[in-house]
């Protein structure tokens, strides 16, 4: 074969290998690769019996499950399409995106099920195109054990093309509505290819999945284990449980897992004598991902896992890994999110006349791997956009040193312009995340009538700490330029921060709370 395995290929593969190993789990449920493979083509062919061909797209609605395993399995098998959908959406925004690509079918866990039925009438889907993943039938959708169990067990007999969609991984949409990213099984393979060299992984792995199953995250970390024959166990809890996590990892020998800032500040949390329970040492590799992390942050999180190396990476839904920095490079780089991964071509920082810039500088990063998607669905201008030739932008600023090292700076959307000048928020931020009172900081620009945007801070202070917003002000005197230091500070509590479900801070959000008097509860 020329090409890659595409996931449903792997787990024939590993299936044929290894077939009493256990390939998934989730805390509940497990399956040995020969099983999972078996349910994948129950469900698939079952698929195909309701009218499920040629592209169609099926919109999958859960909270972390083993049963995203066997539907992203299932829709390769037989040339569907999967689209994921963000769990934390409201009705609305996932209507806006059933319609968008016009999905044919929808499978959907027991508590979004209500929800899903006060817009079927808006869906306009056949009898039979709502499928619930339940322990009871609800009236007018199917039921998805049935459709695994009771299928046809052998390999669907379909062709398809590794140039063929798999996904359509919708974003975020904090600056309008969600644009779904194209990704084949082609860049999906070597997604997997790629993380398997650049991590190191083998079949002796298990690797915990914490975000979101519906996020490119797991998803990526998810078939590339598969690829290399490890064991996966999808923590399947509603919302994240730092200490339940971390006897997860004690408790089932994880050797790898990928988490954001925020869990890992959430872990730092944890009583040292509770910490000190958990027997860590099977944890040789960590992630730290999805959203800018503090220096301190990585510190800490390095002294906590002293058994564990820590990989920071950069990348996208659209571009996959854009970067990875090494442990052995953690020292010396420290602040920086590495160097370009295996299989791409050198970053461009292009300024705005797309001109390179020295480095040193600040510009917009493209990057050209064959790790990017393939375009913006039914959106042929903005996929446009997005590229300069065959390089990538996801509106990234960032900074080359002159060890090739990249150091992210800001979103260009979130840039801050006072008085002329610009600001990129991640360089207050860092500056008041180093103060000792500061737990966790956000900077936006809110209007103002004289400077055109003032540079405000939304600070979370450490846990019994008390300082004032003159104090706090007063401190970043001589640490940064004068234009930068911010000019009002909100404190606010942890769970008032607005995030997405990957624990990336939505600034948009912040700022238009903060910018009508209210702070983000």
């Amino acid at each position: 074969m020329s090409t890659p395995l595409n996931i449903s290929q792997m787990l024939v593969a590993q299936a044929r290998l290894q077939p009493q190993r256990i390939g998934i789990r989730d805390l509940e449920n497990e399956r040995s690769f020969a099983d999972w493979n078996e349910s994948a083509c129950r469900l698939a062919n079952n698929l195909v019996a309701l009218g499920l061909t040629d592209g169609k797209r099926i919109a999958v609605l859960a909270h972390n499950r083993i049963e995203w395993a066997e539907i992203y399995v299932a829709v390769a098998k037989v040339g569907l399409i999967a689209v994921p959908i963000n769990f934390r959406l409201s009705a609305s925004e996932i209507l806006f995106i059933c319609k968008d690509c016009s999905v044919s079918a929808l499978i959907a866990e027991e508590p979004f099920v209500d929800l899903i039925d006060g817009i079927t009438d808006q869906l306009d889907l056949p009898q039979g195109a709502f499928i619930s993943i339940s322990r009871q039938v609800h009236k007018g959708w199917r039921d998805y054990r049935e459709l695994a169990e009771t299928g046809d067990p052998s390999e669907p007999d379909a062709f398809v093309s590794p140039e063929d969609t798999w996904c359509l991984m919708y974003t975020s949409g904090t600056t309008g509505n969600p644009k779904g990213a194209i990704r084949d099984h082609k860049s999906a393979s070597l997604i997997s290819i790629m993380t398997c060299v650049e991590l190191g992984f083998s079949r002796q792995d298990h690797g915990l999945l914490v975000m979101p199953m519906c996020h490119a995250n797991s998803l990526y970390f998810f078939i590339s284990l598969l690829s290399i024959g490890a064991t996966s166990t999808i923590f399947s809890v509603r919302s994240f449980d730092a200490e339940y996590c971390l006897r997860t990892m004690s408790e089932r020998g994880i050797t790898f897992t990928s988490l954001t800032p925020t869990h890992y500040m959430m872990l730092l949390d944890i009583p040292v004598a509770t910490r000190a329970q958990a027997n860590l040492s099977s944890v040789e590799r960590l992630m730290i991902s999805s959203a800018t992390a503090r220096v301190e942050t990585k510190r800490a999180v390095m002294q906590m896992f002293p058994n564990s190396g820590l990989f920071e990476l950069y990348g996208s839904t659209e571009a996959a890994w854009v970067t990875m920095l090494h442990p052995d490079e953690q020292f010396d780089h420290l602040g920086t999110v590495g160097r370009e991964v295996i299989g791409s071509q050198a970053i461009k920082l292009l300024d705005d006349a797309d001109q390179e810039v020295p480095d040193g500088m600040p510009g917009e990063l493209y990057s050209c791997s064959p790790y990017n998607f393939s375009g913006y669905w039914n959106l042929p201008e903005k996929t446009e956009e997005a590229f300069r030739g065959e390089y990538l932008s996801v509106g990234d600023i960032a900074i080359r040193n002159e060890d090739g090292f990249i150091r992210l700076i800001d979103r260009k959307k979130n840039m801050i312009i006072t008085g002329g000048e610009n600001v990129y928020p991640t360089e207050v931020e860092a500056l008041l995340g180093g103060h000792d009172a500061v737990k966790d900081v956000a900077v936006v620009g809110c209007a103002h009538p004289k400077w055109g945007e003032e540079v405000t801070a939304a600070v979370v202070l450490q846990n019994g700490v008390s300082i004032s917003e003159a104090e706090l002000i007063d401190w970043t005197k001589g640490k940064i330029a004068g234009f930068k230091r911010p000019r009002r500070i909100i404190f606010l509590q942890s769970d008032e921060m607005p995030r997405n479900t990957t624990g990336k801070i939505m600034h948009r959000i912040l700022r238009e709370r903060l910018s009508t008097g209210g702070s983000g509860s």
